[in-house]
């Protein structure tokens, strides 16, 4: 919801994009479900009243967890690459981290790292102000040294 209100509604903000919670994607023969994705106003002027989409998306963030990580960074990165998707966010809430991936000349291109709660400015949406702390559980522990272990 920090990127949806600026961007979709454009209320005090850039506007410009529709931003959809866990779409089914048919991208050629693969379906995925990724956590978001947003596609530009420009590219799909309205939202489809369908039950899947078959535009790629031109963003998407994928919310790292042990069970999806090692997928996430492969097979779904191939498969949004090979959909022409020009930007992946990967969300580590254990980690507390950002990475913004852009496609570039066929490859995935590590374009900025984000680590802690301050703020950031992070591609394709650098038009507004993300606080990292406002994603991440106030109990998660960001590091192994702040975990309890007693």
């Amino acid at each position: 919801m920090e990127l949806g209100s600026p961007f979709q509604r454009g209320r005090g903000g850039p506007g410009g994009w529709w931003i959809v919670d866990g779409p089914e994607l048919h991208l050629d023969a693969e379906i995925l479900v990724p956590d978001l994705a947003g596609w530009r106003r420009g590219r799909m002027p309205a939202l489809p009243d369908v039950a899947y989409i078959e535009l790629a998306p031109d963003w998407v963030c994928e919310l790292l967890s042990p069970s999806t990580e090692a997928r996430d960074r492969t097979d779904k990165l191939d498969i949004y690459g090979a959909a022409g998707v020009p930007w992946v966010w990967l969300v580590n809430p254990r980690l507390r981290t950002l990475e913004v991936l852009e496609r570039s000349e066929g490859k995935w291109v590590l374009n900025a790292s984000h680590h802690g709660s301050g703020p950031v400015r992070a591609p394709p949406f650098g038009a507004v102000e993300l606080v990292l702390g406002d994603l991440w559980l106030a109990s998660e522990p960001s590091t192994p040294a702040e975990k309890d272990v007693t």
